[in-house]
Formats: structure tokens, sequence, C-alpha cells
């Protein structure tokens, strides 16, 4: 399988905060949050890893460079309006075989990652939504969930729903003229690529990650290092 790390916003709120490091780089176990992703997803048999990060970032553009060569990447540089148009643009690595893709500032405990990625592989789904129970995000999706885990609705308030999104997506390339459809009508949030799968009767699946840490803001970095202190030891870069 192969993964994507989109990297491409500003993290104004972050640095606004007085983040002595860009997003990325903010360290999480111990380490740059971004090189803590690629270590989950080398240690998932990638095939590829692709990392769509803004050019203005200077230090993560150099630190993914320090990197390239170890993880095999393949190193975007671009700034794009929203999530959704980053995805847009990586769209034709989708091709050939089922996609991974995450935000940079999701956080999650490996072993969770590493069974959700044999779920999405084994199933017959034409995506598969990361979700989490826990809610800590501004302005959350609210995922609504039938049988066997199949999704029936992405919502904005609750809905008596259990999960809400954890920002890790799961595509195919049945996917790809949902997302067409989303960009020609002038759509520009992830919420509205998700609910369009849903309109075009697309088989949509949800995976319990049971925690998943948005990490938008320093006061967010102490709940993802008491996560991921959960998880198994990981090598150090």
């Amino acid at each position: 399988m192969n993964f994507a790390i989109i990297a491409a916003g500003e993290g104004s709120r972050i640095a606004g905060e007085g983040s002595e490091f860009p997003k990325p780089l903010v360290r999480i176990g111990g380490k740059p949050m971004i090189g803590r992703l690629l270590e989950i997803m080398q240690g998932c048999g990638a095939g590829r890893i692709t990392v769509a990060v803004n050019p203005a970032n200077v230090l993560t553009v150099q630190y993914l460079g320090s990197l390239r060569e170890e993880f095999g990447l393949e190193i975007v540089e671009m700034s794009t309006p929203s999530s959704m148009h980053t995805l847009y643009e990586l769209s034709g690595l989708f091709k050939g075989g089922p996609f991974c893709v995450t935000t940079v500032d999701t956080v999650f405990r490996r072993e969770d990652f590493r069974r959700y990625i044999e779920a999405f592989s084994d199933s017959d789904a034409d995506a598969m939504m990361g979700v989490t129970g826990y809610v800590d995000d501004e302005k959350p999706l609210y995922v609504g969930v039938g049988n066997d885990m199949v999704i029936n609705g992405f919502f904005d308030t609750p809905c008596d729903c259990r999960f809400v999104s954890g920002g890790i997506y799961g595509l195919t390339e049945r996917c790809l003229d949902s997302l067409e459809r989303c960009i020609a009508s002038g759509q520009s949030r992830m919420r509205s690529f998700q609910r369009q799968l849903i309109a075009d009767g697309l088989k949509v699946k949800a995976f319990d990650f049971g925690k998943v840490v948005d990490v938008d803001h320093l006061s967010d970095v102490d709940a993802a290092n008491s996560l991921v202190a959960e998880d198994i030891p990981e090598k150090n870069n």
C-alpha cells in the first residue's frame, strides 16, 4: 500500500502560540511529529510515501530532505487553500491500488494504525475512514455508522453519533470521481469530499482507533504525548 501525509498548511495557530517548531516538527514521543508518522507508515510496509509540504515551511522541507533516502520519500512542495485541494493535487498517485492519507497533526498509537491498515487491505470497501470516540477538535466531523461499521453520514452536529473523524483516510481509485466532482463544484473541505462519497453510493466504512489526538494547539501536545506513551518503544530518528 502507498501512503501520503498532508503537511501543506501554514500551522499558523500553533506558531502564534509560541511553538519552538513548525507544526510538523513539534515533538511527540520525543521526535518530530512527521518523523513519527513516517516510521509508522514504513513499519506497515509502505510501497511509497509522499509528503505534501508547504514550501514556506523551510525547516520542515529541510528535515524531510534529510530523510528522503531513508524512507524513499517523494516530497511535493505546494501551497493549497485546503486539505481537500492538497488531496486533489496528490490524487494521481491513487491509481493502481489502495492509498492511505493522513494529516500531519493526527496522532495515534502505532498498533492501532497497523490494525487499521490490515483491515483496509482485507476490506471490500471503497474507502475506510479512521474514527475516534475522543472529541478534542474545535469543529469535529461526526460520523454515523450502521451495521458492520458502514458509514451512513457525516454531520456537523453530534446526531447521536459515537464517533468523529480522525483525519485518516483509506481510499481506492473508485473515490477519484467523487473528489473531481467536489473540486468542480467549488467545494473546499475534506468533510465535503467524505459526504460526496456517501452521496455517490460508495461503500465507506469506519475503523475505530479508540483515541486519536488532533494537534492544533500547544495545549494538545501533552494529550498526544500521553497517548503515544502507551505505545511500544520506537527507534529514534
